[in-house]
This record gives C-alpha cells, sequence and structure tokens, in this order.
C-alpha cells in the first residue's frame, strides 16, 4: 500500500488539487460525539511522579490516591517530574522522524503483515484491506522481552534502547502505584502480569498536514491493548479523549508524558478502571509526530480479574471478564484483520 509520504510526494507540491484521494474519507456515524469547547473543572489529571517515588508517606498515600481516581474517572493522565531526560526525549522524537524521511525502499524492508512481528512499519492498520485509510504512517518495533529496532538512521539503536529502559523505569513504578490504589500489594501488577517477560513495544507515527483534515482521521476511535501506554510528541496537538459523551483535547508539555490505560489493565482491575477510547486528528499546516511505548503482559500470561478484587465487604463482585492468555489476544486481533482481508 502506498504510504502517506509517498501520496505527498507524487507532486512537486503535494496534492495539487488539495483534494485528498476518497479513499481516506472518514465520516462513521460513531465517532459523532460532541467536540469540547469548554475548560473542564475536573481537566485531565496530573501526576506528580516524584511524589510517588521520593515523597513523605502522607505525600506517597495521597499521589497514589489521585491516580487510582485518574485510573477510574478518565483513564488517561498527564505524568510529570519523571526523570527521564528532556534532552532524551526530544532526540527520540528527532530520530523517529528522520526515520520517516528514509527513501520508501528503505523503510519497506520493515513492511510488517502480522501483530507480532518484530519490527513492523505500514501506512493503515488493515493495509490493502481497509475501506477507509488512515492519515498516518508508522512503525512499531518490540524492545522487551527482545529488543528490536531499524538499523536505520544511524543512532536509532542505540537511542531506542536508552529511551526504552528510561521509560521502563517510570512504568514499573506506576504500576505499583496503580497496585496500591486497587488495594493490592505494591507489586502485584508486576508479579501477576511476569513484567519480567513482558511486551514492551515501542512506536511512532507521522501525521503530515492533510488538505482536507475535516474529513480525514490519524487514527480513529480505539482502546490499546497491553497494561498502560507511555505517549511523547512534537508539541502538535491531535490526540483526543472520549470523556463523559465528548472528545476532549489532550495537551501535555514537551517534558510529561501522556499516560493511558490499556485494555488488559481494565480487565485485572475487573472494570474499575477503564481503558478509554481516544483518536488522533489531523490538521493542515503542521506534521505531527507521536511516539507511544506500550506495556503488556508476557504472551502466555492468563489475564483476567484479580481474586483480591472479587469479594468486596463480603458482597460478592462477580469476574465482569473471562480469562485469555496475552497471546490468544493478540491472535484475536490479528484474526479480525484477517477476516477484513478476506472480506
Amino acid at each position: 500500500m502506498i504510504s502517506i509520504k509517498q501520496l505527498l510526494a507524487q507532486t512537486s507540491g503535494g496534492l495539487t488539487s488539495n483534494i485528498i484521494p476518497t479513499a481516506y474519507n472518514f465520516t462513521p456515524n460513531n465517532i459523532h460525539l460532541p467536540v469540547s469547547d469548554e475548560v473542564f473543572e475536573d481537566s485531565i489529571p496530573t501526576i506528580d511522579f516524584s511524589l510517588l517515588t521520593s515523597g513523605t508517606p502522607e505525600q506517597r498515600s495521597k499521589i497514589v490516591n489521585d491516580l487510582g481516581k485518574a485510573c477510574q474517572d478518565w483513564g488517561f493522565f498527564v505524568v510529570i517530574n519523571h526523570g527521564v531526560p528532556e534532552s532524551l526525549m526530544k532526540v527520540m522524537i528527532e530520530t523517529c522522524g528522520e526515520f520517516f524521511k528514509l527513501t520508501e525502499e528503505e523503510k519497506q524492508e520493515y513492511a510488517g503483515k502480522h501483530i507480532l512481528d518484530p519490527i513492523f512499519y505500514g501506512t493503515s492498520i488493515n493495509g490493502a484491506a481497509t475501506q477507509v485509510l488512515f492519515w498516518r504512517d508508522f512503525i512499531k518495533f518490540f524492545v522487551h522481552p527482545k529488543f528490536h529496532c531499524p538499523s536505520k538512521p544511524i543512532g536509532f539503536r542505540e537511542i531506542s534502547m536508552e529511551y526504552s529502559k528510561r521509560t521502563w523505569e517510570v512504568a514499573r513504578e506506576l504500576m505499583k502505584g496503580i497496585s496500591m490504589s486497587l488495594g493490592l500489594e505494591e507489586g502485584y501488577v508486576e508479579k501477576a502480569m511476569n513484567l519480567e517477560s513482558g511486551l514492551q513495544l515501542m512506536a511512532a507515527n507521522l501525521y503530515p498536514p492533510c488538505s482536507q483534515p475535516e474529513v480525514a482521521i490519524g487514527l480513529p476511535p480505539h482502546s490499546d491493548h497491553g497494561l498502560l501506554t507511555l505517549l511523547i510528541h512534537n508539541g502538535i496537538c491531535g490526540l483526543q479523549v472520549q470523556h463523559k459523551e465528548k472528545w476532549v483535547d489532550v495537551y501535555s508539555n514537551s517534558n510529561a508524558f501522556v499516560v493511558n490505560i490499556g485494555n488488559h489493565m481494565e480487565i485485572l482491575s475487573n472494570g474499575k478502571y477503564k481503558s478509554a477510547f481516544h483518536r488522533a486528528l489531523v490538521n493542515g499546516t503542521d506534521t505531527r509526530i507521536s511516539i507511544p511505548v506500550l506495556y503488556g503482559p508476557a504472551l502466555e500470561t492468563v489475564v483476567s480479574p484479580a481474586p483480591e478484587l472479587l469479594v468486596d465487604n463480603e458482597t460478592s463482585n462477580p469476574p465482569a471478564y473471562a480469562g485469555m492468555t496475552y497471546r490468544e489476544y493478540l491472535e484475536m486481533l490479528q484474526a479480525r484483520i484477517n477476516a477484513k482481508i478476506h472480506n
């Protein structure tokens, strides 16, 4: 399938007609929730990471409570004072941008077909089967339990390895806080999900300027598989989260992580913590780059509601989700993609 970069390069000035191909027109009825034009009194929560790791007992108790409330009410929060150097975050974004500047032949070396391919370059998620295409190119690669990364551009592997290690430290502490916010032992999520062998998936998304942003979409409404996703971006807005039947713009500064709860954390919490729907919009003037890092259980780990959460004050709280290994879940997603290809 032709990438967005290729599409824009077909003429020297991009799409000279300013009309995008009809295959990129995205107007399904199910996304027409109103967009919030007001400032929410309870805007997307901010979590001070330093209080979680280095605060007084009172400060830590409060931030754990705040973290739990953010997971329950929003499924999204912004993390500040996390200790990852802003310079590393900046060079990570710049290097991912350089990857998308490689020739199409160089990028096609990493073209993928399966959700578990170690490295996967592509455009619309469902390839040639997608009836409506997304205004997005992407590269995805697993960095744990085994490290994979494109060899180009120069330095990409080294920077990605350092970034993956530093973000893992943040994710691990956040999952400790989430465990405690659920009333579980600090290391519950890490142990139950076998995170020592868990999947860590790094991705970079490229959303070029679009001459008709009102009819195109970068990514449609979706939730993430896995436990947590940590995201940074190049300062161009476009991410929106669904909250109280409205789409809310997600803002963060250059030295903050946007974090969202994944489907498997929702399952583990028996639905107490929600994996919120979110989407990526495009604009007519600026290129947006985002880098999400997703943290999931080990592939053979069965994910089901934590037994400790199924009894509350002697009142039965039945499991809302059936158990399934993470691999089975991902293969189910792949089967849905394959079904679309053959329909």
